[in-house]
């Protein structure tokens, strides 16, 4: 694959136009640290009503790619639109319609649970009765609620996964977009949030997740895509990436990268 370190946005009148029926419609992505091009040329559509999975290795520009299209990081090029709403024009609508659940962003850990979804809805603009209830049935879905007037910085990585959830989902948004929602969670948090998510799209809503693991995408999402050095190198329903084969066989053929083991003879001697 072309050396993504030497890729050059296109000229921007020769983009071609965002999908506006989409949930979210990418088109031209670009984002460049110094002399490294984190992400080159990305373009998606993700359908309303869909189970998304974006998989890539680490460093193929997954957390870079989301950050962008949610409004956290300005790209140095293209265009993300949430239901027709262009995340940075009209970032107001754009966000209105997302819930979004970063990667590593610190959390206000020193309120409750209770406390913290109640001041994400508050910050939406949501009124108090509303969002007492819906902090109260949030709790109650996400197995929270003994645990709800506890501190944040006290809870497990699975109870902190499924908080924030939570706290992305006050205002029912359209679109939940989840950066590694699944990474340090317990098997049954896992299940739980999984569940969640199901209902969720069953009901109309569209997600968008990032993971590592290609078993919990074949199983869970409805669509695929696969990035690597910076790019999307395949992408639509998961029976067509796939291609009648595992899902990560399918991704290393694509990625590359395996190793034979050659050279360590000595272990097990």
């Amino acid at each position: 694959m072309e050396n993504v370190e030497l890729l050059k946005p296109p000229i921007e009148e020769l983009l071609p136009q965002p999908n506006t029926t989409a949930a979210m419609s990418l088109r031209n992505l670009w984002k460049t640290f110094g002399n490294k091009t984190a992400v080159a040329d990305v373009s998606l559509d993700i359908p309303q009503g869909s189970f998304y999975g974006i998989v890539g290795p680490n460093g193929a520009g997954k957390t870079t790619t989301l950050s962008m299209a949610t409004g956290l990081l300005r790209p140095d090029q293209g265009s993300a639109m949430v239901l027709g709403h262009d995340v940075w024009s009209d970032a107001a609508k754009a966000k209105q319609l997302m819930g979004v659940l970063p990667d590593g962003v610190r959390l206000f850990d020193r309120l409750t649970g209770a406390q913290l979804i109640t001041y994400s809805g508050l910050l939406r603009g949501m009124d108090r009765a509303t969002v007492s209830q819906r902090t109260n049935d949030l709790l109650a879905a996400m197995d929270l609620k003994e645990a709800g007037n506890k501190f944040v910085v006290d809870y497990s990585a699975g109870m902190t996964k499924k908080v924030s959830l939570a706290c992305a989902m006050i205002h029912a948004p359209k679109l939940l977009i989840l950066d590694e929602p699944f990474e340090a969670v317990d098997p049954v948090s896992a299940a739980n949030i999984r569940d969640i998510l199901h209902r969720y799209v069953e009901n109309g809503g569209t997600v968008v997740i990032s993971s590592h693991v290609m078993d919990l995408v074949q199983r869970t999402c409805s669509h695929v895509a696969i990035m690597a050095n910076a790019q999307v190198v395949a992408s639509g329903t998961v029976d067509a990436v796939r291609n009648g084969r595992d899902l990560e066989d399918r991704f290393v053929e694509l990625v590359g990268g395996r190793r034979s083991g050659e050279g360590l003879t000595w272990l097990g001697q």
